[in-house]
C-alpha cells in the first residue's frame, strides 16, 4: 500500500510544488543515455518526473506505481502522452523486453521483507532483455540520516498557488534498526485541514543488497555515489545473469 503523500489526492497534487528541484534525476537520465539505453521502465514512478524526462529524450518509456492519484498527476505533465502509466507493482508489468529498469528516491527501501524484495527484483529481472540492466539508489544506513529527521531541520512553509500556505515537517517515529518509520506532517492554513503520511523504510547495507540481487539473478557491474548526495547514497547498476539466482 503507497504512502499517503502519494496516494492521497490532495498530497499527490502538491507533491512536486514541495520538491520542484529534482537534481538527483539528472544523474538517471545521463545515465540512461550512458548505459544506451532506449526502452526504459521506471518501477515505482511517483508523478512521474523521471519518466517524462526520460520520453523527452526519445525514449520508450513504461511508468508504473501502486499509487493512482500520483500516476494521475503524472498523467498530466508535458510528454506524459509518450509514457505507458501502470497502476500497480513490478510484479504486475506486462511482458517486456527492456534495456533499463530505474527504482529511484526510496522506492528500493519500502520493500520491508526479505521475500517481497526479492520478489520484486526477480519480476524486474523478467522484464529485462538479456543483458539489460537495473538502476537503483539507497541511503547508506551508516551515514543514519534519520538522525536529521525531526521538526527543528524539516520545518518548512510554502505557500502554493492553488492551496494557499502551507506548514510541513518530518518527525521521527521510531528507529529499529534495519527499519526506520517516521511521519510526515502537512497543515493547509486555508482550512486548518491538517493531514499525515506515515512511512517505514528498511535500510540495507552494500553487502546486503548485492547479496539479494544475487539471489534474484543480478550481477553487480558497479557501485556509485549519489551526486547529490555523496557519501550518503549508494547507486547500484546490476545486470541480469545468465542464471535466475538462488531459491
Amino acid at each position: 500500500m503507497a504512502d499517503a503523500i502519494f496516494a492521497e489526492p490532495r498530497l499527490a497534487d502538491i507533491y512536486d510544488l514541495l520538491d520542484p528541484d529534482r537534481p538527483d534525476l539528472d544523474a538517471y537520465v545521463a545515465l540512461a543515455d550512458e548505459l544506451d539505453a532506449h526502452s526504459i521502465v521506471d518501477v515505482g514512478c511517483g508523478t512521474g518526473t523521471l519518466a517524462c524526462l526520460l520520453a523527452a529524450r526519445g525514449k520508450q518509456v513504461t511508468a508504473v506505481d501502486p499509487a493512482a492519484a500520483s500516476v494521475d498527476v503524472a498523467r498530466r505533465k508535458p510528454n506524459a502522452d509518450r509514457v505507458r502509466w501502470l497502476v500497480g507493482d513490478a510484479m504486475a508489468l506486462p511482458p517486456l523486453h527492456t534495456d533499463l529498469v530505474t527504482m529511484t528516491g526510496n522506492v528500493a527501501q519500502v520493500f520491508l521483507t526479505d521475500e517481497l524484495w526479492v520478489s520484486t527484483l526477480r519480476a524486474i529481472r523478467t522484464v529485462l532483455r538479456p543483458e539489460g540492466q537495473l538502476v537503483f539508489e539507497a541511503r547508506d544506513p551508516a551515514r543514519e540520516a534519520w538522525q536529521g529527521w525531526n521538526r527543528e531541520q524539516t520545518y518548512g512553509r510554502v505557500d502554493l498557488p492553488e492551496a494557499g500556505p502551507l506548514r510541513t515537517w518530518i518527525e521521527l517515529t521510531e528507529v529499529r534498526q534495519p527499519f526506520v518509520s517516521f511521519r510526515t506532517i502537512f497543515v493547509f492554513e486555508a482550512d486548518d485541514a491538517v493531514l499525515t503520511s506515515d512511512s517505514t523504510l528498511r535500510f540495507r547495507g552494500r553487502a546486503e543488497l548485492a547479496g539479494s540481487l544475487q539471489t534474484a539473478g543480478f550481477d553487480v557491474e558497479e557501485v556509485r555515489e549519489a551526486p547529490d548526495r555523496p557519501g550518503c547514497e549508494l547507486v547500484f547498476i546490476a545486470r541480469r545473469g545468465e542464471s535466475e539466482g538462488m531459491c
